[in-house]
This record gives structure tokens, C-alpha cells and sequence, in this order.
């Protein structure tokens, strides 16, 4: 009984690898010098949320991709709640800027699904890209980005559920989209 307590959940440490995944390709330096993200901690947090999202968006029509989901979103709220810690937020402040956050990504998500939607305004994405990611209100700020997160989702949708369940992702290179 106790030992299964100290077991480590393996959906867990699919979906910790998984996050770790989303971190580095939104660390790759194209996002930054080529496509025009903002090289700060609001920058870089916008595009954690979006790689998140990418994989999110593909893991929710799996029916056992559910559970990762679920797991991946937990991983990243737990990185987050360290950030602050780490960057010295108080132990009464944490909670309110977690929901904040928290507000933030339900907001990013769904604005992102409804942008990548069947049917949905090509220059949707480019929008909600633009207002989330840039902090604009120019549309075609967030063309780059947006051609970025359409490869993305044709390419996460293309490799097999087991590669999810592996902890693996492959995101294609944002070099391509650059201008």
C-alpha cells in the first residue's frame, strides 16, 4: 500500500517530458530574432502557452490522450507556480498571480481553438497571435506565427498517439515561417 504512494505515475513523467518539450522548441531563437516575439518573460510565456496548446489540441481528440491532457496542463501550471517562487513572489501572492495566469491560458486556448476551427476566418489566427503574442493590434503582425502554428498542428496531428505516450513531440522548425 505504501509503496504505491511512492510509485512515480508514468502519465505524469510522459507529460513532464512532454512539457519540457513545449519549453525548448519556445526557447528556439527563431521566435525571437526571426519572427519578431518580444525576448522577454511575457514573450517567452506567451509561447510556452502556445506550444502547450499545439500539443493540447492534439492530445484532446485522443481518447487516451485525455489523461496526458489533463497531466500536461498540471506541469505547467506547477512550472509556473516555481517561476514565481523562484523570481521571488511572495507565498501570499503566488495564488493570485496563478490565477491570473490560469485566466490567461483558458483565454489562449480558446481563442486559439476557435482561430484554428473548421471554418474559421483565415485571419483569425493572425489576430489572436497578434493581441496575444505581439501585443498589437496590427493582424499582420502574427502572420509568421501563424503559418508557424498551422505546420505545427499538421505535424503534431501526423505522429502517432504512441509518440505522445513516449513523451515525445516533434515540432517542425520555425525557420521556415520566418520572413
Amino acid at each position: 500500500m505504501i509503496l504505491s504512494l511512492l510509485r512515480k505515475d508514468p502519465v505524469r513523467a510522459q507529460a513532464e517530458t512532454l512539457y519540457r518539450r513545449a519549453v525548448e522548441q519556445a526557447r528556439s531563437p527563431s521566435f525571437y530574432a526571426r519572427l519578431g516575439v518580444a525576448d522577454t518573460v511575457e514573450g517567452r510565456t506567451e509561447l510556452v502557452m502556445l506550444h502547450v496548446f499545439l500539443l493540447l489540441s492534439r492530445l484532446k481528440n485522443e481518447p487516451e490522450g485525455r489523461a496526458l491532457a489533463l497531466k500536461l496542463s498540471e506541469a505547467f501550471f506547477e512550472n509556473m507556480d516555481d517561476a514565481l517562487r523562484e523570481a521571488g513572489v511572495g507565498d501570499l501572492s503566488v495564488g493570485r498571480r496563478i490565477r491570473k495566469i490560469a485566466e490567461d491560458f483558458q483565454g489562449r486556448l480558446s481563442a486559439y481553438d476557435a482561430a484554428v476551427a473548421h471554418g474559421a476566418e483565415p485571419a483569425a489566427l493572425s489576430a489572436a497571435l497578434a493581441r496575444n503574442v505581439y501585443f498589437s493590434a496590427d493582424v499582420t503582425v502574427g502572420d509568421g506565427l501563424a503559418a508557424y502554428v498551422r505546420r505545427a498542428l499538421a505535424a503534431l496531428a501526423a505522429q502517432p498517439m504512441s509518440k505522445f505516450s513516449g513523451g515525445s513531440a516533434e515540432f517542425p522548425d520555425p525557420m521556415e515561417d520566418a520572413p
